[in-house]
């Protein structure tokens, strides 16, 4: 099934979405959701519904946080706003509607026929003279047209890939933190920090960055902790990673962006703070993630 709203075409089978012609990145969780509002355009979505069509019944994931990344990933490929949506409605408690009319395939295919069949008028007279051949281009002309056309044929392809290749959104992987201190009381402090971050760095540059929290590969601890295997796993261009350790009476956070592709740290940033003031840490990291996809993947625009 295919469907039309607006400039933009979006087919259910490949789950591929385009604007007018021309493709526009989106990941396939992202994807489904978008199918899932499309099939039910007008109708209010519920977020069980949503979870279903997305991941079905047998994957168990924090589903909220990955709904909201969805959702978000829907909204940034059609240039829609939560606050002033043209697309896709939020309604808190209840679930999603996809607010623009939609064109299903078939209807529109059934349209474009009737708008582009023959009129029944007068017919033509049964011995109109053909028109006029023209006469073929000499031989020399015909060789630079092909040329010329060869040339613009790979100019297009050039641009087309070129397109294609910025299209995809910089992927930054958010790992579990770790708690070295050896006291179990920061614990859920820790383990807390990651979600923040996803958050925060979601809605930094919605179509610009990616961001994955919820992958298995995500959840090892440092001491088996493989960032090849990481970045196969979750196909990520970058990942954040953090640990509370004690530094004499004190405490330190270590937060690190690092590029998978070759395991360059590209920053380390190290906070120290008094046992009783380890909530400011939250400031600190939310801080140094987002500084940190500023300057290596906006600034640099690799995304």
């Amino acid at each position: 099934m295919a469907w039309s709203f607006g400039v933009f075409q979006f087919d259910e089978a490949s789950l591929e979405l385009t604007r007018e012609g021309r493709r526009v990145a989106l990941e396939p969780q992202p994807a489904r959701a978008l199918a899932r509002l499309l099939a039910a355009a007008g109708d209010v979505v519920s977020r069980e519904e949503m979870r279903q069509a997305i991941w079905g019944a047998e994957t168990h994931v924090d589903y909220d946080r990955g709904l909201a990344y969805c959702i978000g990933q829907v909204r940034a490929a059609l240039g829609d706003s939560a606050e002033q949506p043209r697309f896709v409605q939020t309604l808190p408690k209840r679930g999603f509607r996809f607010l623009a009319p939609v064109t299903r395939g078939r209807d529109r295919d059934a349209a474009a026929g009737r708008a582009g069949a023959p009129a029944l008028s007068s017919p033509a007279p049964a011995f109109a003279s053909p028109p006029a051949a023209s006469p073929p281009a000499p031989f020399g002309a015909r060789r630079w047209m092909l040329a010329a056309a060869l040339l613009l044929t790979a100019g297009l392809a050039a641009l087309g890939w070129r397109t294609a290749a910025t299209a995809r959104p910089a992927v930054v992987a958010v790992s579990v933190f770790d708690n070295e201190t050896g006291d179990a009381a920061h614990d859920a402090f820790v383990a807390g920090l990651p979600d923040l971050v996803v958050t925060e760095l979601t809605n930094l540059a919605p179509g610009r960055v990616g961001v994955v929290g919820n992958a298995a590969a995500l959840r090892q601890p440092r001491n088996i902790r493989n960032l090849k295997a990481l970045a196969a796993a979750v196909d990520a261009d970058y990942v954040v990673l953090g640990q509370l350790q004690r530094q004499d009476e004190r405490l330190r956070f270590i937060v690190h962006f690092i590029r998978l592709s070759d395991g360059v740290h590209l920053s380390a940033q190290r906070f120290v703070r008094p046992p009783g003031d380890v909530a400011a840490f939250e400031a600190d990291v939310l801080g140094e993630a987002v500084h940190a996809v500023r300057r290596f993947v906006l600034a640099s625009g690799t995304s």
